[in-house]
């Protein structure tokens, strides 16, 4: 026992040369993802170096917002970022405090910006730590004031010189490669990032490496951007003092909704999207006079809210989720005052617009009477999956899921989505129970295209991975934020894949259009020779690990991912996975495309299937 608690002791020694205490820009570097999420390279949208341009477009933002300067340049050359603004510029004696001084900014204040997204003082001050080059110059009246750091410590500071450039702020910055592992910015994200934010403040242009984005119609520009299928009547904009609403429905399932607080793309939603959700609901009811059940009159609905709010808070630093019950300290809860617009303008416009009240009803009575028709389906099916039990025959859950209410993980959880038990057996093996689940899917899916919703309660397989992502009144209870689909890198695991989305596309669509649905990339090749292992997932890759490699090296192609052993497994579904997100366009018309993909056999695909065939070689 004694030589028990020696060990103890030495192994849990607590003195005072285990307190530190880290200076600011060494606890951002040392905990980056407190401050801007997760860090990635590049390959996704919300990975951290968009997060950075992102913290230093909203001072641009936020000063567009006040009135001042009506236009934004943005530069991105090789992996150096350069914004550009018109506004007021920093007061040229603080530019060194708001670059590299912790909780220092003007936006305490609500009178200097009084509706703004960054308040607590943090935005570029971690954009500066994360970087190994950052330089912030203030033009102000005539004169200019530079400061360049690396790594947030003070390189060169200029005096104040005068200048002939226009008022406004400039700032280059260049990811630390030490924290952003091989990033590489790409275009469709941030043109993404550049068109809403456009589409939230009409008027204002921002130029990026040349290109113009501008809005004049704002939210109704977002939704025509956005929307994939055609609009059932016109689309419904409202506007008032510090809100801005469009609603419109189509012949899609799910519901679809953008939202957004003081410019800031709230893709989780929150206190104002409930809210929004909840009034549409109630007028409607009230103005038809109608007992509607609120998922009729919402089944296809879509919809975009943009509020301002004073002194916003959110539930985490990359504020992808509303948490304020108030829209300012003198003012109404965020639920009356977008209840009290909705009512009011809402209202008035279908008295006014006779035909869109017509078109409306009809889509909600034929929402109303599908839901009717599959009714004992789905109490049978809701009953059925309660009695599954999920944890043991289809489900392997994860402890963390997007929609619990504490917590710093919620973004990383995930749910794979494989087939047969030895996939399924060797990433339940591998995973991270925290934050990654597990859903064996029985063969393959049925093709769904063309059905009713009525099958999704009817087919087993169907019902319970609805159960399991509880998604079933929409995306509000989703519980992983990536939905992954694994299978086989073969023919039939490629049907899978598109048996999968024909089904997410059919009846959740905003599952895909919210950026959830990913493949996994696992390894076709492992060449190997006696001090080395190359992992290859492409044709390319193998041909350059078997030219390292040297003479007669071993080479394995996996056909199926129950070849790979769960300690190889770990590689690929650990830090270093790579996934491929299953994204839509408003070019992509989803009717079109899955009638020609997942339609009827066609002699137009088959030809497009030999034109497409490709025979894969022998490689031993």
């Amino acid at each position: 026992m004694n030589e028990r608690n020696s060990i103890i002791t030495q192994d849990t020694a607590y003195n005072d040369e285990d307190i530190k205490t880290l200076d600011w820009m060494e606890h951002i570097r040392r905990r980056p993802g407190m401050y801007i999420g997760k860090l990635g390279d590049g390959s996704y949208a919300d990975d951290g170096i968009y997060v950075l341009l992102k913290e230093v477009l909203d001072n641009s933002i936020d000063e567009y917002m006040m009135g001042y300067g009506k236009s934004i340049e943005v530069t991105v050359e090789e992996g150096t970022v350069a914004v550009r603004d018109y506004g007021r510029g920093v007061p040229l004696g603080k530019v060194v405090d708001v670059s590299s001084k912790m909780n220092t900014g003007a936006k305490y204040d609500s009178k200097a910006f009084k509706k703004s997204v960054g308040l607590n003082g943090v935005g570029i001050k971690a954009v500066n730590a994360l970087s190994s080059f950052f330089q912030i110059s203030s033009y102000r009246d005539g004169e200019q004031k530079q400061v360049e750091y690396s790594k947030a410590h003070i390189t060169e500071e200029m005096d104040i010189v005068p200048s002939n450039e226009a008022n406004g702020t400039q700032i280059y910055f260049i990811p630390d490669k030490e924290i952003f592992k091989d990033y590489e910015y790409k275009d469709e994200y941030i043109e993404s990032l550049l068109k809403n934010y456009v589409f939230l403040n009409t008027g204002l242009s921002i130029i990026y490496n040349g290109k113009k984005f501008f809005s004049k119609n704002g939210l109704v520009d977002l939704l025509n951007e956005n929307m994939t299928t055609d609009p059932l009547y016109p689309i419904i904009h409202l506007k008032g003092e510090d809100i801005e609403v469009v609603i419109t429905h189509s012949n899609q399932y799910g519901e679809e909704y953008y939202s957004f607080v003081n410019g800031q793309h709230t893709t989780q939603g929150g206190t104002h999207l409930s809210a929004f959700r909840e009034a549409i609901g109630r007028v409607i009811k009230e103005y038809y006079t109608k007992n509607f059940e609120y998922s009729d009159i919402r089944a296809g609905i879509v919809a975009a809210i943009s509020i301002k709010v004073e002194e916003p808070v959110f539930e985490s630093q990359t504020k992808t989720k509303l948490g304020s019950k108030d829209i300012g300290p003198e003012g109404p809860t965020v639920a009356k005052f977008i209840g009290d617009f909705i009512k009011k303008e809402l209202d008035n416009y279908l008295h006014k617009n006779g035909e869109t009240s017509e078109l409306l009803l009809r889509k909600i009575t034929e929402s109303e009477k599908e839901r009717k028709a599959i009714a004992g389906v789905t109490k049978l099916a809701r009953e059925r999956a309660k009695k599954a039990n999920l944890h043991n025959r289809k489900l392997r859950d994860c402890r963390i899921h997007l929609n619990d209410a504490k917590g710093d993980r919620q973004e990383e959880s995930c749910i794979f989505i494989t087939e047969g038990d030895s996939a399924s057996g060797s990433i339940t093996k591998s995973r991270d129970p925290n934050i990654q689940a597990v859903f064996s899917l029985r063969g393959k899916p049925l093709n769904s295209f063309g059905l009713t919703k009525k099958i999704v309660y009817e087919n087993e397989e169907f019902n319970l991975l609805q159960a399991a992502l509880n998604i079933e009144d929409g995306l509000e209870g989703l519980r992983y934020n990536k939905v992954i689909i694994a299978t086989d890198a073969d023919v039939d695991g490629m049907h899978i894949r598109l048996l999968l989305i024909t089904f997410f596309l059919q009846f959740f669509p905003d599952l895909i259009k919210r950026n959830h649905v990913y493949i996994l990339q696992t390894p076709l090749f492992r060449v190997r020779n006696k001090q080395k292992t190359w992992y290859c997932y492409t044709e390319e890759e193998r041909l350059a690990a078997m030219k390292a490699a040297g003479k007669n090296p071993e080479i394995t192609r996996f056909k199926g991912l129950g070849e790979i052993s769960p300690d190889e497994f770990r590689n690929f579904i650990g830090q270093d996975i790579r996934l491929d997100p299953v994204t839509m366009k408003r070019e992509d018309s989803v009717k079109e495309m899955l009638e020609f993909y997942m339609g009827k056999n066609t002699m137009e695909r088959q030809v497009f299937i030999i034109d497409n065939l490709v025979v894969e070689e022998d490689i031993a």
